[in-house]
């Protein structure tokens, strides 16, 4: 119960009190990062196959949690400095999924077709705080098209948009089904940054991300 509260409360805030905030990432990198432990322990997720393998358009992936396939790819390497979170999007994927039969009841909580396209990120989140801070990478998604989904309707589940710790690193996907996969960008819009007792820490980013 006290973690819905406290997301509930980012999305609060982020609905009315995101504003004010940059339209542009305020400290992007254009260098791309070095992988980070948080990367390459990253686990495959297990609704979704895994699509690191696919780096060319028209590219597909078949296992057993069904076919994928990659219909726009672009290489951010940006990081983004939202107070003592420093967030990295590595690479960002628009694809196209037919899931297995075994799984279709998993998705049908968030569509009724049966196969789908959706825009997936890859991030690595840091605290550089010594204090526990609520913050969700991804709590609005709007593309070039008008769609906006938010943080609940998240495909991946990584376990991103929970508390993290003192000086703790989480990296994992962000995904959300889309209607129209013809977007030209999309936009991210964080949460604030709270602090372990709900004060808000920092104003949410705005990440636009061209494809």
């Amino acid at each position: 119960m006290k973690k819905l509260i406290t997301m509930i409360a980012l999305l609060s805030f982020v609905l009315f009190g995101c504003s004010n905030a940059p339209e542009q990432p305020s400290d992007v990198s254009a260098e791309a990062p070095e992988e980070s432990e948080a990367v390459e322990n990253y686990a495959p997720n297990p609704q979704v196959p895994d699509d690191r393998q696919l780096k060319k358009e028209g590219q597909t992936h078949l296992d057993e949690k069904g076919e994928l396939t990659l219909k726009k790819v672009k290489n951010v390497n940006g990081t983004y400095s939202i107070g003592p979170i420093e967030m990295k999007v590595t690479d960002a994927k628009v694809m196209h999924l037919k899931p297995d039969y075994s799984l279709v009841d998993y998705f049908h909580t968030l569509t009724h077709d049966e196969e789908f396209d959706f825009v997936k990120v890859f991030v690595e989140i840091k605290n550089t705080s010594d204090q526990k801070v609520n913050f969700a990478p991804a709590a609005i998604l709007e593309t070039s098209n008008g769609e906006q989904i938010t943080w609940e309707k998240d495909i991946y589940l990584d376990g991103l948009t929970e508390e993290i710790g003192p000086n703790e690193t989480k990296a994992g996907n962000v995904g959300f089904i889309i209607e129209k996969s013809d977007m030209t960008h999309f936009e991210i819009t964080t949460s604030d940054v709270f602090s372990a007792d709900e004060n808000k820490i920092e104003d949410a980013e705005k990440i636009k991300i061209e494809l």
